[in-house]
């Protein structure tokens, strides 16, 4: 079977508002569920494993229940670090026979169940794949205020999630992160410090990644596009 690894661990105060950001409401329904939502309409993804902070796991196999989420396996207690929650769900599934693992952000709730299927078939075929889109603005190292020198477009990539790996690529890429003191922003970086290659899948503008007060109205836009909608 093939995975998603949900990381909701964060509390996410440059969101504001208070609560956090995961659980948090556009449109009247949780971030989180409108990004479970995208993984129980892919052809891909049999299961998923959701990461949350200690005190929301308990009580999230209702909520998820209440929106019929069935591919939900278990809810599990994120780390202090990006990198030890999806080391924890890692190890959640570790006795499953498993074949790709999506790790993907819990607060990017527009991600279509196609661009999943996509990024998980090729990661099947070549053992790593990320969903990423092409940068359009002009880029340029600096050093404080003072530019070094400008990159080269047409070579750099936005990375987004899902970042898809088949299980033993990804667990050997943590096992090395998690003996090495290793944090990452970015799966992908902790498996090509193993030398293996990652295939890039192009996703699109609207798989933002809610972050800022913001990133809410535009998120309200979004989901008012068929597409994005959750029953509630």
């Amino acid at each position: 079977m093939n995975v998603a690894i949900i990381v909701a661990a964060g509390r996410g105060s440059r969101a504001g508002g208070g609560q956090s950001k995961q659980f948090r409401e556009i449109s009247g329904i949780p971030i989180i569920i409108h990004t479970l939502s995208r993984f129980e309409r892919c052809e891909t993804i049999e299961g998923s494993v959701v990461v949350l902070p200690e005190g929301d796991r308990e009580a999230f196999p209702a909520l998820a229940g209440r929106y019929g989420l069935g591919k939900v396996l278990s809810a599990v207690a994120g780390g202090e670090t990006r990198a030890e929650s999806v080391w924890r769900g890692l190890q959640a599934i570790q006795d499953l026979s498993v074949g790709v693992v999506a790790v993907h952000d819990g607060v990017r709730p527009f991600v279509t169940p196609e661009e999943i299927d996509r990024t998980v078939r090729e990661a099947r075929a070549s053992g790593a794949a990320i969903l990423a889109v092409p940068v359009i603005d002009t880029i340029k190292e600096a050093e404080g205020a003072r530019v070094l020198r400008t990159l080269e477009r047409a070579q750099l990539w936005r990375a987004q999630t899902p970042q898809c790996f088949r299980h033993d690529l990804l667990r050997r890429a943590y096992e090395l992160a998690v003996s090495s003191g290793l944090d990452a922003t970015d799966d992908s970086a902790l498996v090509e410090r193993l030398g293996a290659t990652v295939r890039i899948v192009e996703g699109g503008a609207h798989n933002i990644k809610i972050t800022t007060p913001q990133d809410f109205a535009v998120a309200e836009v979004i989901v008012q596009s068929s597409k994005f909608k959750v029953q509630s």
